[in-house]
């Protein structure tokens, strides 16, 4: 299997990948909305909608 994975014909291929516009629109939505609290040691993770 890590043969499939350093063969230089799906480098090329990484070059041509292009996400979806609604992707991308949901990815910097969800980015906006998280919000990260740290309190002493531990970090609390809230999604605000």
């Amino acid at each position: 299997m890590a043969k499939l994975y350093s063969e230089k014909k799906s480098l090329k291929n990484l070059n041509e990948l292009e996400p979806r516009e609604e992707t991308v629109n949901f990815l910097l939505s969800y980015s906006k909305a998280l919000s990260v609290i740290n309190c002493n040691k531990l970090k609390f993770e809230a999604l605000l909608n």
